[in-house]
């Protein structure tokens, strides 16, 4: 591990906005290096607010959930994932811009369930996962049955589900999913870039949007309700 990775670490560590799961086998949460119980509690005890909740999974460097944060102040947002030196990037800007309405897990997402409570997401927001292209390992697709059923777990009912991604692949699936699943999409965007004019939420770019964009693909962008 690089020394700046190291750093990123024990920084984290120190980081207010940031709860990290470390022990898949025995669930728990710490922050500043605390055990906290937030499952049903992340209203009261983070947020001070009753606002909805809305996950961002996946969220590396955390550009999604930290411009919906500035965007919808009457909202609450965390961003998922389990690589730790990516969190922060996300978590210390929060923090430098005082944005309290934005906080980071950091974990595995097949464990929503052991830290959000049923009915405790209001929606939920899937940013340029990994497609894993290959059929065998269809299961890991953020988009699968499999995981479709952890969201319901801890979402209210009709909870909005948004993907965006280059992969037209897992795009593809996704809708094939839907189908399978009764669920009609409320929105398909094929070339979100394309648009005479992108709705604000959709203009937010994540440093891999970026990075799709300057290789010419295509981002596609898909609304449903669970």
């Amino acid at each position: 591990m690089s020394k700046n990775k190291q750093a990123k670490f024990a920084e984290l560590e120190t980081f207010s906005n940031v709860f990290q799961n470390f022990t898949p086998l025995q669930p728990a949460l710490t922050c500043c290096g605390e055990k906290v119980a937030m499952k049903g509690h992340w209203k009261e005890l983070f947020f001070r607010n009753g606002n909805p909740i809305v996950l961002e999974l996946a969220c590396g460097k955390g550009d999604y959930s930290v411009n919906l944060a500035r965007q919808y102040p009457e909202k609450n947002f965390i961003g998922i994932d389990v690589k730790g030196n990516r969190i922060w990037t996300g978590a210390r800007q929060a923090l430098v811009d005082g944005l309290e309405n934005v906080a980071f897990v950091r974990t595995r997402i097949e464990q929503l369930s052991e830290f959000f409570a049923p009915e405790e997401i209001s929606g939920i927001w899937i940013t340029f996962p990994d497609p894993f292209p290959r059929k065998s390992r269809a299961l890991k697709r953020l988009t699968s049955p499999r995981f479709l059923d952890i969201y319901r777990k801890v979402c209210k009912p009709g909870a909005c589900i948004h993907l965006k991604t280059d992969a037209t692949g897992l795009f593809e699936y996704t809708l094939e999913v839907l189908e399978e699943e009764g669920i009609t999409a409320e929105e398909v965007i094929l070339d979100v870039h394309g648009m005479a004019k992108t709705p604000e939420e959709l203009q937010i770019l994540t440093f891999y949007e970026k990075m799709h964009l300057e290789a010419k693909k295509k981002i596609h962008y898909l609304r449903f309700r669970l």
